[in-house]
């Protein structure tokens, strides 16, 4: 089962159009580390730049001045979770169909993707790629002929598409951004000078220095032609699930995301955390970066001072959007490196945003242990992620998740700490602005239904339960 997360940029109406998007998709480097593209449109045709690896080894000076040349641009930067690092996966997903060329670009997971491709495929699709992304470009090159417009087509594809969906489309001289009526996915609208933009994250826009003027809603569809913003509903209201480990963990603190500044939420988190787990100790320290923002609001409310004792190596990427796990047992012996003089003899509070794996927190709390820290005591600000996600962020398998199939004692004693407590879900809903939020990863309770063959892969994962900690 393949699934994406990913961050969204585009630009309309402006001569650096490549260069400022290449800049979004700079401040948006976190969101995935495995490949990035940028398409322009020229006035005649879509031009494209993609590759494998970071933003700034992707592209060059080349590029950017001589080769993606027109006003109108968009970019995307990605990560899979299954080991599918090809390039043809890379995005923009391009193609032409008569006079229309087109490029899609997708933040999220599609789960009725296997009953479309293979509905499309018996008509006759012929498929480049594994990618839900390019079951979308199918669809509307499908619904093309018995639209009046690109957005009618876009607009039926759509309805036919599951699942989480952020969307950037040029389509000629058409600039299209797309929320799903689930509102999963974050997508922020924003304006420089007389161009408008799109960010998966403010973060991007305060980098080229527009002004945030809004996020799209959900289910709804904004047309950039002309230099005219035309606003369309493309789908009825509905009651929205919008990702919260979007504010726990993937967004960047100094961003917007569905309304909330990040950084004040994860410090909530932590003052949340100290009220329901105090604990008497000498200090209380996070495991960077994630781990910061709960560690100060833990701090503050306890009253217990903040130490950064374990220092990060920032020439080492986030292991958690690292697509193998060797590449993730490696990151964890060089990513941190602690400070020994803060260990030895200290009864600690680790403040960390969440427990997938446990296995890297393990070699954390080992690190600590052998240089002579007498407790340890862990507190995470999330609830214990139990369920796999299927809108596009890695639990891909109940198998793979340690809370799912171990209480939290049993887990305090793989880890070797003293006690370990998660953040409950009504405190981390109290933690949060008023909104309706997908929880599935912690209540099982998925808001939408899954296609037939990714229900039957998910009761499979399930079945692979028998995890063993020792």
């Amino acid at each position: 089962m393949k699934k994406e997360y990913c961050g969204l940029f585009g630009i309309y109406g402006n001569k650096e159009a490549a260069r400022m998007t290449y800049f979004g998709l700079y401040a948006l480097q976190h969101r995935g580390q495995e490949s990035a593209g940028i398409v322009t449109w020229d006035g005649e045709k879509i031009r494209e730049q993609k590759g494998m690896g970071l933003v700034a080894d992707v592209f060059n000076e080349r590029h950017l001045s001589k080769e993606l040349k027109g006003s109108i641009g968009m970019g995307h930067i990605r990560y899979s979770t299954t080991g599918a690092s090809l390039i043809r996966n890379a995005q923009p997903f391009r193609v032409r169909h008569g006079d229309l060329q087109l490029a899609v670009a997708h933040n999220g997971n599609l789960v009725n993707t296997f009953e479309l491709r293979a509905e499309l495929e018996a008509n006759g699709s012929i498929f480049q790629t594994t990618m839900d992304t390019e079951v979308f470009a199918h669809l509307i090159i499908k619904y093309l002929h018995e639209s009046k417009s690109i957005e009618e087509a876009i607009g039926k594809a759509c309805g036919r598409v599951r699942g989480a969906y952020s969307m950037l489309i040029l389509a000629n001289d058409k600039l299209i951004a797309i929320k799903d009526p689930n509102s999963f996915r974050p997508l922020a609208l924003g304006r420089v000078g007389e161009s408008y933009v799109f960010a998966s994250e403010t973060c991007a826009f305060d980098l080229i220095e527009a002004e945030y003027l809004r996020p799209l809603e959900a289910g709804e569809m904004v047309t950039v032609h002309k230099g005219k913003l035309t606003s369309y509903r493309f789908a009825e209201k509905r009651k929205t699930s919008k990702c919260i480990f979007e504010l726990i963990y993937f967004a960047r603190p100094d961003s917007y995301v569905f309304g909330d500044v990040v950084y004040e939420r994860r410090k909530a988190m932590g003052v949340m955390l100290a009220k329901e787990a105090p604990v008497d100790a000498d200090m209380v320290m996070p495991f960077p970066d994630s781990g910061n923002y709960a560690a100060v609001g833990y701090s503050q409310e306890s009253g217990l001072p903040l130490e950064l004792a374990m220092i990060r190596n920032h020439y080492v990427g986030r292991t958690f959007i690292q697509p193998s796990q060797d590449m993730r047992d490696f990151s964890v012996r060089v990513k941190l490196n602690p400070v020994k003089s803060m260990i030895k003899g200290k009864r600690i509070v680790i403040v960390e945003d969440s427990i997938v794996r446990g296995t890297t927190i393990r070699a954390r709390v080992k690190k600590l242990r052998e240089l002579g820290a007498r407790e340890i005591h862990l507190r995470v600000s999330c609830p214990p992620i139990k369920n796999p996600c299927f809108y596009g962020i890695d639990f891909s398998s109940k198998g793979e998740l340690i809370a799912a199939n171990h209480s939290p004692e049993d887990i305090a004693r793989f880890m070797d700490i003293d006690s370990l407590h998660y953040l409950t879900i009504p405190g981390l809903l109290n933690s949060v602005s008023k909104n309706d939020w997908c929880l599935a990863c912690f209540n099982g309770k998925y808001p939408i239904p899954l296609g037939n063959k990714m229900g039957k892969d998910c009761l499979e994962a399930e079945s692979d339960d028998d995890q063993e900690l020792y």
